[in-house]
């Protein structure tokens, strides 16, 4: 009567298995950043420059370079410096950067924390012109310290543009490969 019931427990537990494991392949379940909104042809992407408006030069050299690193690091692409041998071309633009302070201490009459927000537009065509992905406004902020003794003053704002443009070209790629 044990036995019976240990190979009735055992079974149940391999059938209660099969079910979760049949129920994730039928429900989409994938893993990040497996998943992509650009079609299967595409194998080579070119970053065309960034275009930029605003008065800050800086950020649009860094962006170029923080998207170029994170499509090498996280995907499948070979990226291309050539636009005309690439199959699909990333086009980004800086609409629009502002910096301000954001904490101020009136104990020492100064600003202690900045902070550095950007306005994006970026979009994918592939080779024939198709547009894959255009995306017309997207906001990103990176806040930054100030020192508050002015002998030790560092100006952290570059610093933060560098840290800003990476997690800008982290959430871009982001949104190609998982879809959002």
């Amino acid at each position: 009567m044990r036995k019976r019931v240990s190979i009735l427990s055992s079974l149940a537990s391999v059938l209660l298995l099969a079910a979760v494991v049949l129920s994730f392949s039928g429900c989409g379940y994938q893993v990040a950043g497996q998943a992509t909104l650009l079609p299967k042809d595409i194998h080579t992407i070119a970053i065309a420059p960034w275009v930029n408006t605003s008065i800050n030069f800086n950020l649009s050299n860094y962006l170029a370079a923080s998207m170029s690193r994170e499509f090498i690091s996280r995907t499948r692409y070979r990226v291309v410096s050539d636009i005309s041998k690439a199959d699909a071309i990333f086009y980004g633009t800086v609409a629009n950067v502002t910096q301000g302070g954001t904490i101020y201490d009136n104990t020492v009459g100064r600003t202690t924390a900045g902070q550095i927000t950007v306005q994006v537009q970026y979009r994918m065509l592939d080779r024939t012109g198709k547009v894959l992905i255009s995306k017309p406004n997207v906001d990103f902020h990176e806040r930054y310290e100030i020192a508050v003794n002015a002998g030790q003053y560092f100006d952290e704002s570059a610093a933060g543009m560098q840290r800003l443009s990476a997690d800008v070209a982290r959430d871009l790629v982001s949104a190609i490969l998982e879809q959002f």
